[in-house]
């Protein structure tokens, strides 16, 4: 049976973890939600970026023009003085005006690199080291370019602006901005967007999560019942009780229609195959040609005068046995046995090949015994009821109605035996059936046979005896007869069991007359034996009566009786 339990909203059979199908959607929905609304907020980012680069290239364009008109004018100032230091820090201070963000920069460059000025709120630099920047610019002049955007490096940081090349002092002269800190404004507005994404997402998972889980009730219910159907081994029917009309409920109720399909075809299967047999094919699905030896216990029983009874009822005997076998077999089940066989008046049972209930194999069937003879006892007293109120109304019966009555007047035999058999299937995969062959189910049979001759009810074999004893003290089994029944080349010691329940003073009296009696019999002391048996006016007796009464003790006697029929 497998390992079923929840963990947390999820279920485990075994080492399998089955995950609830609106947590796959839901799952889904988050990552699919997730992706769409993070790659939106990136590409907003990517194109607001676009946008910023071309409005801070339009503000530095505007602050360079400041620039160069005031690098131009501070070139006639140096050209008619001469003061190469005035004019650099004329500049500079000009070009801190405009400089309000960190790292910005404003300077002018000439083509080794050399700065004309430099101009930052926090930046300090005295060369330009970016060569391929400068190559650039150079080549840039070259094809008749003297201004446009620069991207460039400077002390391990990415700058990019905006260059117009200033003739008179030869220089290029450049308003840059940082990059990263330039774009990290609008990193930390992506971050923020991101975070509210999630916090959105994870409330509306949360809502999704109960309103999927509710409108998918019903398949953790499917789900539910399955379990616990896969577990008892069992099919079920599932309540779609308040169910809404849609696909899942059309499942739900198209496996119950399946599913009592299926348990009317197993109650079928069941009534024509053995217990274990159903159990194995629901388990295993399939059912094999095979078979082991294995120890059991047979029980045989048989309706004494079948013939008279046929003969007298007719079609009506079908009738009369359907009442005793519904009883006979319910106990027999009830027992943990099998029922091997059903051969009109003749039932083989079996003992001991139900897994879980091997025990006490011998023991069940002896109860089985004495329980069919009360279902057969029952069913005599309840025909001997409608006798008496016919009696009563009629004031007398017909001589067919008496007929009828001693025909129904069902008695039964039982015969018990135990050993190693085989049992399994036999037959072909068209059509196989389910036996017990061995040298003991024969035996039962023969022990059943037996009861007609000594005249009790239940005959069983030394190895039941010895079986039972070992597992209680409820019966006390008196011996019988060794006898070598036919077919058979040794002698079998038989016992007939008496409930200890029933064994009053007059009857443990008459068994222990027929015990030494029979002490006797088996010695050869016959004359002994036969006024002993005769004194113990046990039914059984009757036998060893007739058949020592008279006669000579063979000479080579050996205390075993060799039956001559079946």
């Amino acid at each position: 049976m497998p390992n079923t339990k929840k963990v947390f909203s999820f279920r485990k059979v075994g080492a399998t973890r089955v995950i609830p199908l609106y947590g796959k959607i839901v799952i889904l929905f988050l990552f699919f939600l997730l992706a769409s609304n993070l790659a939106t907020n990136y590409i907003t980012l990517i194109l607001g970026r676009s946008e910023q680069v071309k409005l801070m290239n339009q503000l530095l364009v505007k602050e360079l023009k400041e620039n160069y008109i005031t690098a131009g004018n501070q070139f006639e100032v140096y050209s008619f003085e001469q003061n190469l230091t005035a004019s650099r820090e004329s500049l500079t201070q000009s070009a801190l005006k405009v400089l309000s963000r960190a790292n910005s920069s404003a300077f002018g460059v000439d083509q080794a690199g050399e700065f004309l000025y430099f101009a930052s709120p926090n930046l300090k630099a005295d060369k330009f080291t970016d060569k391929k920047a400068l190559e650039e610019l150079s080549a840039g002049t070259a094809q008749g370019l003297e201004e446009g955007p620069v991207e460039f490096t400077l002390d391990g940081r990415t700058y990019f602006g905006y260059y117009k090349f200033q003739a008179g002092w030869k220089t290029y002269l450049v308003r840059a901005e940082d990059k990263e800190l330039f774009f990290a404004e609008s990193w930390k507005i992506f971050g923020t967007v991101s975070l509210l994404i999630l916090l959105i997402t994870a409330l509306t998972s949360i809502l999704a999560i109960f309103l999927l889980r509710y409108l998918f009730r019903f398949v953790e219910r499917i789900t539910d019942e399955l379990m616990k159907m896969q577990a008892s081994q069992e099919m079920g029917v599932i309540n779609m009780e308040g169910a809404p009309n849609d696909d899942v409920t059309y499942l739900g109720l198209s496996f119950n229609a399946l599913s009592s399909t299926v348990r009317n075809l197993m109650n079928i299967f069941r009534k024509f195959v053995t217990q274990d047999v159903a159990s194995r094919a629901y388990k295993e699905h399939d059912i094999r040609l095979e078979g082991t030896k294995q120890d059991l216990t047979i029980l045989f029983t048989d309706i004494k005068g079948f013939t008279y009874m046929t003969e007298t009822l007719g079609n009506d005997i079908i009738k009369l046995l359907n009442l005793h076998y519904d009883q006979a077999i319910r106990q027999i089940q009830n027992r943990d046995g099998i029922v091997g066989s059903i051969i009109g008046d003749a039932l083989l049972a079996v003992y001991g090949t139900i897994e879980g209930a091997r025990d006490q194999r011998a023991y069940k069937a002896l109860v089985s015994a004495y329980e069919i003879q009360e279902v057969a006892a029952h069913l005599r007293t309840v025909m001997l009821k409608r006798r008496e109120d016919i009696l009563a109304e009629n004031g007398r019966l017909t001589p067919e109605e008496e007929k009828v009555f001693k025909a129904v007047m069902i008695e039964v035999g039982v015969g018990i035996d135990s050993g190693e058999v085989f049992y399994g299937n036999i037959g072909s995969y068209v059509r196989m059936t389910n036996t017990v062959i061995g040298d003991n189910v024969n035996s039962a049979s023969r022990l059943e046979g037996l009861t007609r001759v000594y005249k009790v009810p239940v005959i069983v074999s030394e190895s039941v005896m010895m079986e039972v004893t070992t597992d209680t003290q409820e019966y006390l089994f008196v011996e019988i007869d060794q006898v070598q029944v036919k077919g058979k080349t040794i002698g079998k010691r038989i016992y007939w069991p008496v409930k200890q329940n029933q064994v009053d003073g007059v009857l443990k009296a008459s068994l222990n007359l027929f015990s030494r009696a029979l002490t006797a019999y088996y010695a050869g002391k016959w004359t002994d034996a036969e006024r002993d048996f005769r004194d113990s006016q046990l039914p059984q007796a009757e036998i060893f009566v007739e058949r020592i009464a008279g006669a000579q003790v063979p000479a080579n006697w050996n205390g075993i009786w060799t039956m001559t029929s079946k």
